[in-house]
């Protein structure tokens, strides 16, 4: 069982206490049933550079070899592990508000523009960048239709 800090550490205002409490407390077991509420891991950019479609993804904690990225069905998936520090015993948190396990982001791709087997990946200071070249540049590719005001 996780023992819980004394109201008066956890925030100021005894709404903030209860209302941060309820919600942590809704969303513990989602993450055993399937459920990916933590958007806090894994934030992605996605842009447009030198005929290429970039891939930034923020991945706090992740170690480079615990990372998976592949290409399957026009979609660019990137799964991996955050692991939990097992020397420190659970009991002896007040609280976790870190997301620990395993992971997985899916982005589609343009099938048409881009050259699967140029596809790269780096992973520097927790941020994992995929450069996917194309053949074309999609912002060139786009026409602005104009729409006249009646």
């Amino acid at each position: 069982m996780m023992r819980r800090l004394p109201a008066v550490r956890r925030g100021p205002f005894l709404l903030e206490s209860n209302l941060s409490r309820l919600v942590d407390e809704m969303f513990t077991d989602f993450h055993r049933i399937g459920f990916d509420i933590s958007s806090s891991l894994g934030r992605t950019d996605v842009y447009e550079r030198d005929q290429a479609l970039i891939f930034e993804t923020e991945l706090p904690g992740v170690k480079k070899d615990e990372i998976a990225i592949k290409v399957e069905d026009d979609q660019l998936i990137v799964s991996g592990e955050v692991k939990r520090n097992d020397e420190i015993d659970k009991e002896n948190y007040f609280r976790l508000g870190r997301r620990y396990g395993r992971f997985q982001r899916c982005f589609p791709l343009p099938a048409d523009l881009i050259q699967k087997d140029g596809i790269k990946a780096r992973f520097e200071d927790g941020i994992l960048s995929v450069t996917a070249p194309m053949k074309e540049s999609i912002k060139e590719k786009e026409k602005p239709i104009e729409i006249a005001v009646e």
